[in-house]
This record gives structure tokens, C-alpha cells and sequence, in this order.
């Protein structure tokens, strides 16, 4: 059986000013109940801290929904950010949206 999958494109600065848009798409999210979320980063070309505890948040909340948060396409400041923190351990990343297709939607 095919998983249903919610892609969610961010672009822009992901700070704390455009972070409660996300954190109000994840809730969103959750009540029409998906099984992965495919956050593609492809046009984000800043995130901080903010943005960074906004994925954290997302991430968690939706584990407790038993809905798999996963990333794409990240830019090298995102990576950056996500290996000085340690993130990129936590997080699952994908070069882009047709790997994360090929890997997982091909996997069921």
C-alpha cells in the first residue's frame, strides 16, 4: 500500500517571523492525517535558530501522530547549521524530491 505523503515547500528565510506559518502548516497537516511529511527546503535560503527549533517542534509533534517528518533538498547554509548542531543525525535528508521518491515511495 502506497503512503500517503504531504509536501510541504518552504521558501525564504525560515526565522522567527515566518516560522509560526509553519508551525500552523504542520498542524494543518495533522488533522488530515498523512503518513510523511517531505519538508523540501529546495527555495530556503536562510534558516536560524528559530527555523531550526520550528523543524524540532514539527518534528516531535508529529512522531506523536506516528507521521514521519523527513527533509529535501537543503542548501549548504542549512547544512552547515544542521551539522553544527547535530541535526543531520535526527533528521532524514534527501538530495532532492525524486530521491526521496525513488528511495521511499519505491520501498512499498
Amino acid at each position: 500500500m502506497r503512503q500517503q505523503v504531504k509536501v510541504i515547500k518552504l521558501s525564504g528565510n525560515l526565522n522567527a517571523s515566518t516560522s509560526q506559518e509553519f508551525r500552523q502548516t504542520i498542524t494543518e497537516t495533522l488533522e488530515i492525517g498523512v503518513k510523511i511529511v517531505l519538508v523540501d527546503c529546495q527555495d530556503v535560503t536562510f534558516m536560524d535558530s528559530s527555523g531550526l527549533g520550528a523543524l524540532v517542534l514539527a518534528f516531535k509533534t508529529l512522531r506523536a501522530a506516528d507521521t514521519k517528518l523527513v527533509l529535501c533538498s537543503i542548501n549548504e547554509q542549512v547544512r552547515i547549521l544542521f551539522e553544527l548542531t547535530s541535526m543531520d543525525k535526527v533528521f532524514e535528508i534527501f538530495p532532492s524530491q525524486d530521491a526521496f521518491n525513488r528511495i521511499v515511495l519505491s520501498a512499498n
